[in-house]
């Protein structure tokens, strides 16, 4: 019989449960999409206690997923239950803390939400802390585990769309609450090559930079990202969420945030594009294909698909634009220099 793992989720908010009762219904989301609901859904996984300074809330929750051991303090709970996995479903502002203490104290895998933490900093502390105890990491960007998106990652490498060129995000948000997904879908579309500098502008006040500290969370009006090999990234804020593989030969777009694919290739004459049929695809849970994922790792001691590298550097790519406008749109090479920016709502 197959080993079953021991699971906690600290922070009983949104991403931890809530999240179901908001996106029911919608066309765009495989169930389960929570981390509770996916913990209940996974054979391998078996949810033992969840933490929330909230001490209504956290009782609430617990009751609702069937959860025996609320913690009020989460530190707490690791030490008394010692999970194999933790989720850290907080807001980011404590992620560093939790997954700093996590790592050190005996838990195996760590899947925590996005956006990974405030300061490049804060991640490099949290990859320090995975690394030296052998940690196995998924960050919550739901796309990275998409059969979708995975599977045009797969088209691309194999040539559907020629020499790959470019990669286009058509959507609109904040840098660190909306676009940690975007930044890192730009990674994994680009073959989560390394970058050499992003140059962006954002919704933030020149001003706000003069202690290293914005205090919002800004919007992200443009993004231009580098690649490695001579692949350009752009974000464009723009309606929907759409994305577009750009190649010698043809495009490959994602509509409708992957519910649909088109494929355009040279037709032969001049330059028009004739639409031909895409490979078919499935769509599956992409939460429970993250959590499978960590799963398999600690069977197997092999790596996870969202781990804390490509976590880090998928932050360090969406700092980089803040840090840019801050630089009045000045490219910035990437390690950023600036590990002490913090970027950040004070209730964070």
């Amino acid at each position: 019989m197959a080993h079953t793992y021991t699971a906690a989720i600290i922070g009983c908010g949104r991403m931890a449960g809530s999240i179901d009762d908001e996106v029911r219904g919608s066309s765009s989301v495989v169930f389960p999409y929570s981390h509770a609901g996916t913990y209940q859904a996974c054979p391998r996984t078996g949810l033992v206690a969840a933490s929330d300074v909230l001490e209504d809330k956290l009782h609430a929750f617990c009751q609702r997923w069937e959860i025996p051991n609320p913690y009020t303090n989460f530190r707490e709970l690791i030490d008394r239950e010692q999970p194999d996995v933790v989720s850290v479903t907080t807001r980011p502002g404590s992620h560093r803390e939790i997954v700093v203490y996590a790592a050190e104290h005996g838990v195996k895998a760590i899947w925590c939400e996005k956006p990974l933490c405030c300061s490049m900093a804060e991640a490099d502390a949290m990859v320090d802390a995975c690394e030296r105890h052998n940690v196995r990491f998924n960050l919550g960007v739901n796309r990275r585990y998409s059969s979708v998106y995975r599977e045009v990652r797969r088209l691309v490498a194999e040539g559907i769309v020629g020499e790959q060129r470019t990669v286009i995000g058509y959507c609109a948000g904040s840098a660190l609450w909306s676009h940690t997904h975007a930044s890192d879908l730009l990674l994994l579309l680009a073959g989560d090559r390394n970058v050499d500098y992003v140059q962006g502008t954002v919704g933030a006040d020149e001003a706000d930079f003069a202690d290293n500290h914005v205090d919002v969370d800004p919007s992200v009006d443009s993004a231009y990202v580098r690649f490695s090999g001579g692949i350009h990234g752009y974000l464009l804020a723009t309606l929907g969420y759409e994305w577009e593989v750009t190649g010698t030969t043809g495009k490959l777009r994602m509509l409708n945030d992957g519910q649909a694919l088109e494929l355009r290739r040279h037709g032969g004459a001049g330059k028009q594009l004739e639409v031909v049929p895409p490979p078919p695809f499935e769509r599956t849970s992409s939460a429970l294909n993250c959590l499978t994922n960590l799963v398999d790792a600690l069977d197997t001691g092999g790596g996870t698909q969202g781990n804390v590298q490509l976590a880090r550097r998928s932050q360090e790519l969406i700092m980089g634009v803040i840090a840019s406008h801050g630089l009045q749109g000045a490219r910035v090479a990437l390690p950023l220099a600036n590990r002490d920016l913090y970027v950040g709502k004070r209730d964070w």
